[in-house]
């Protein structure tokens, strides 16, 4: 009777790795590409943008300063190229090109020259009271009543539709018991003539709320 002898085979060994491990080598530059790109969208989502913000109401067509202004850091991500940036400063000359409300940032399209406007600013005094919320930005309709050749007035008739107010106060005497509103409206070129010239001829003037005009 023989005996068989069962030599069980030994296991591997494993094998320290080594720095030359091209497969060592390239998880590193994962790790470290992974750990860069984390800190650089990071980086990107704290990164600020010192701009512009209106301190108080700027009533189109007003000179623009510095000086009216205020700077704060923001982050605006994609659309920082829409507003203008402090350290570019303001355009030398340059107007509110619409109502600049306190508050909002300034965009470059906020800023123009005098001769960019397509709307001039007119005064109107109101006596009637206007609408409560009546204030700057809102559309007004303007009614005219030339005077008759002895007294009174003639028909009233409408000469703008949907101006905008740029500007408003309001005057009260001293005991209340007289008030009134002084507008500052937007007109048109081509509408300047007649409201001039209806105003030059002493013509009773109304203004009419109109909600539903755009803005």
């Amino acid at each position: 009777m023989s005996l068989t002898t069962t030599v069980q085979p030994s296991a591997p060994r494993l094998k320290k790795p080594s720095w030359k491990d091209p497969r060592l080598l390239l998880g590193i530059m994962l790790v470290l590409a992974s750990t860069a790109g984390v800190v650089a969208l990071v980086g990107s989502a704290d990164q600020t943008t010192e701009v512009f913000v209106v301190d108080e109401n700027i009533p189109v067509g007003s000179s623009v300063s510095a000086q009216d202004l205020a700077v704060v850091p923001v982050r605006l991500g994609d659309v920082a190229g829409s507003y203008l940036p402090a350290a570019e400063g303001i355009p030398e000359n340059a107007v509110a090109s619409g109502l600049l409300r306190k508050g909002e940032l300034v965009a470059r399209t906020d800023l123009g020259t005098a001769d960019d406007l397509d709307r001039k600013p007119v005064g109107l005094r109101v006596d009637d009271i206007l609408p409560s919320g009546t204030e700057a930005g809102s559309r007004v309709d303007v009614w005219v009543a030339l005077p008759n050749e002895r007294n009174g007035f003639k028909e009233p008739r409408q000469i703008l539709t949907a101006a905008e107010i740029s500007e408003l106060t309001v005057d009260e005497s001293v005991l209340g018991a007289s008030r009134s509103t002084q507008l500052l409206v937007l007109v048109e070129d081509d509408d300047l003539a007649g409201l001039l010239s209806a105003q030059s001829n002493g013509a009773k003037i109304a203004v009419v709320l109109n909600p539903g005009a755009g803005s």
